[in-house]
């Protein structure tokens, strides 16, 4: 049987240059990066390494970079580090419907505290309005947190626009972006779109789990979660995860330096799975209708009358691994808070997947895929009509 991974939204395999990076770190290179010894200078020195290759990589400096255990952590730092920092010049905070959920627990934390929170909605693509985003904007708002790519549909938010408009209505407001499922697979420059704050994770481009970066721009000040050591220049204490960050180096340097080819192949792949599954009877996609608006590695489709989770486990008895939604939150029982903002009724949002891929996918796994899906549909309607 033919295995099919689809889920790589939720996390990728490790590539092997990653892997070889973290087996050197446990097994050769294993000091602390603070040790004043040999060993602790090859480990300062790798750090460094990783760290200018992700800084190159969004167009930022080196000491714009610092390392976390992930993405979830990022976005905490981000969200609550940003706002308290600010505590005095306002308690008004804004991010959207569609966030991912390490975003939108951070504000509902800050509500608790007694932040004001203002939630955007979005239209039945996927994307934030400019125009709603400066309407939003007050003379005390702190922090913005928006997403680049959206983790179920796909939507590639327009970052740059959104970022300008706010900055021109309150340029003392700190702007915060999940990059998250936009890091290694489309370009991004916090920098020259006015971002201050840019969280990205290793795992979702074929490195490590834990380890992860929050881009701070050299002009902004917020507040550490983590004490203790000093590491991080003070923000982020604690003994630097060197396999991890040695993983993630080798992994974005790999993604990076093959950005627009890499995206290029996934779209074409992509593509091939995105006709295949509009010519299958009662599906319809959502996301985006342009498919350069839609991250190259995303696509989320809704299968009329048959709930998702059975068709999930359908495929995997086929070898093929695919997603009922965000993996931070596919074992909730709630809607998904995404499909429920783009205007899915109940009932669809119960029928739909999350179809992600990575550059090791190829069109002939698509074409398996869509033969599968072809031959389970109408058995499993059949037996959900009866």
């Amino acid at each position: 049987m033919q295995e099919v991974y689809l889920d790589n939204a939720a996390t990728t395999r490790v590539s092997p240059a990653a892997r070889d990076a973290v087996l050197a770190e446990l097994t050769d290179n294993y000091g602390n990066p603070s040790s004043l010894h040999r060993k602790g200078s090859e480990a300062e020195r790798l750090l460094r390494g990783a760290r200018e290759t992700i800084a190159e990589g969004l167009r930022v400096k080196e000491k714009e970079i610092y390392f976390t255990s992930g993405g979830t952590e990022s976005n905490n730092w981000a969200i609550l580090g940003g706002a308290k920092a600010r505590i005095r010049q306002g308690k008004h905070v804004i991010t959207s419907a569609i966030e991912h959920p390490s975003v939108s627990e951070s504000f509902r934390r800050l509500e608790q505290e007694g932040f004001e929170l203002t939630v955007l909605p979005v239209d039945k693509e996927g994307f934030i309005r400019p125009s709603d985003l400066a309407a939003a904007i007050r003379p005390d708002t702190v922090l913005i947190s928006l997403m680049a790519v959206n983790n179920e549909i796909g939507t590639i938010e327009p970052v740059r626009e959104l970022a300008e408009s706010a900055k021109s209505v309150n340029p003392s407001l700190l702007f915060h972006v999940d990059a998250v499922q936009a890091f290694g697979k489309i370009p991004l420059a916090p920098k020259s779109w006015k971002v201050d704050l840019m969280t990205g994770s290793s795992h979702k481009i074929h490195g490590p789990k834990g380890s992860g970066f929050l881009y701070i721009s050299e002009n902004v000040r917020i507040l550490p979660l983590i004490q203790g050591g000093g590491q991080e220049k003070g923000l982020r204490s604690g003994t630097e995860n060197m396999p991890g960050i040695a993983g993630f180096g080798a992994a974005a340097a790999e993604s990076l330096a093959m950005l627009d080819e890499n995206a290029a192949y996934m779209r074409r792949v992509r593509s091939r799975l995105k006709e295949g599954l509009m010519s299958l009877p009662d599906v319809t996609l959502n996301g985006p209708a342009d498919d350069l608006q839609a991250a190259p590695h995303l696509l989320s489709a809704t299968f009329k009358g048959v709930r998702s989770e059975v068709l999930l486990h359908a495929l995997e008895e086929n070898g093929i691994y695919v997603s009922s939604g965000s993996a931070c939150s596919s074992h909730k029982r709630e809607m998904s808070p995404v499909l429920k903002a783009i205007g899915l009724e109940k009932q669809a949002a119960e029928s739909t997947l999350r179809f992600s891929l990575c550059r090791y996918n190829t069109e002939e796994e698509m074409d398996y895929v869509l033969q599968v899906l072809s031959e389970l549909l109408p058995r499993l309607r059949r037996f959900t009509r009866r």
